[in-house]
């Protein structure tokens, strides 16, 4: 709402036209600017709570979820879809809005497991910049982030009419998130929308698509997965929102990735220059003394990426290579070089039986002596045959 007062002393018809004029369109231009949020700029990420005070609460998403701190809670039942798979299969419709990728949901499809009865609305994707670096999810798990993440949005169909009363209230939401990682075979699921973003370049378009089976975007375990009370990752950031997030990722081809981060504009038709479509991600917000709950007893184990085990691998098989070598040349310098050279300490020194010839002369002499010193020696008779 724009409110303004006029001073009395202007009154004259053509000053107040134009100072109204002016005024109507000042609050247009600000009400316009409090929709056109980005993600970088002038309403970017850091001014989000400035315009939208809820984007500065104590209960935002998304979060990086350390797993040493979570809690087990067994009573947490698998996540059970409802309906996702379209079984007249009609048709979605896929837009672009100019800060995702969008699809509505069929009002029949829901989710079971959650503490109340939630419908299916739609969901969307956040993504990175195409740059080989695996940035581009919003929730992290252990500090480590992945290429992407699809949002499965459902409002609290038990308590609220729609999802406009929903989105305002405590648990009138409840979100779905999927980390997405590239590498490995192409993701058929995900063809079924990769397949049509050129039909969708700019803000603004939208493209009929064949029905499909919702659940194939989720991962196949839907028993693991971690709890919280969090908000929307967009102004105005209402924090409605109960985040299920799996522990299991999905993966995709780096084709599938690439043509997802580099096929869409966050600007509409005509613009001479259009603005790519990336990085339309929320950085992760404090936790803030809140418990993320744990349907399962997370093992602190260390995942690694493509490029970490390649990384891993080349030098692992450069330290064999190198310590082979060096074994080689250690072997090869043994080999050649005598025992004697190579064990000094060994060597006996050399026998001198000077001294103990002189020695044993000088005993003789003194034992002949001692016997008979009057007496001269008789010449021994051998005796007759």
């Amino acid at each position: 709402m724009c409110v303004w007062e006029l001073g009395r002393e202007s009154m004259d018809p053509a000053w107040l036209a134009a100072t109204v004029f002016l005024l109507l369109w000042q609050c247009v231009e600000s009400t316009r600017a409090v929709k056109e949020w980005t993600y970088t700029g002038v309403v970017g990420q850091s001014e989000w709570s400035e315009v939208f005070p809820e984007c500065g609460g104590s209960g935002q998403s998304p979060i990086d979820v350390d797993t040493s701190r979570t809690r087990y809670d067994p009573s947490l039942s698998p996540v059970q879809p409802l309906g996702y798979g379209q079984y007249g299969r009609e048709p979605f419709t896929l837009s672009n809005n100019g800060h995702t990728v969008e699809m509505p949901l069929r009002s029949w499809m829901g989710v079971a497991g959650l503490p109340w009865q939630f419908s299916a609305i739609q969901l969307h994707l956040h993504w990175g910049n195409g740059v080989g670096v695996a940035t581009g999810s919003e929730h992290t798990i252990d500090g480590r982030s992945a290429s992407a993440e699809l949002h499965v949005v459902h409002y609290n169909s038990e308590l609220y009419a729609n999802m406009s009363e929903a989105k305002t209230q405590a648990n009138g939401l409840a979100v779905l998130g999927v980390l997405i990682e590239a590498g490995g075979e192409t993701n058929q699921a995900y063809t079924n929308i990769f397949n049509y973003l050129g039909r969708i370049r700019h803000a603004g378009q939208k493209v009929a698509i064949p029905g499909f089976d919702v659940q194939t975007l989720l991962p196949r375990d839907l028993n693991r997965y971690f709890r919280y009370n969090g908000s929307l990752t967009t102004p105005p950031c209402y924090q409605s929102v109960l985040w299920t997030v799996f522990a299991e990722r999905v993966r995709i081809s780096h084709s599938q990735l690439l043509k997802l981060e580099t096929v869409l504009y966050s600007t509409k038709p005509g613009v001479s220059q259009p603005t790519l479509l990336q990085d339309n991600y929320r950085a992760t917000q404090p936790l803030n003394h809140r418990t993320v709950l744990s349907s399962f007893i997370p093992v602190s184990v260390k995942i690694y990426t493509d490029g970490e085990i390649s990384a891993i691998v080349i030098g692992s098989l450069c330290g064999c290579i190198g310590l082979a070598t060096i074994t080689w040349f250690a072997v090869k310098t043994i080999r050649s070089t005598s025992s004697w050279d190579v064990l000094p300490s060994v060597r006996l020194p050399p026998q001198t039986r000077t001294k103990d010839v002189a020695k044993d002369l000088k005993q003789d002499m003194a034992l002949r002596t001692t016997s008979d010193p009057g007496k001269k020696e008789e010449a021994v008779t051998p005796p007759e045959p």
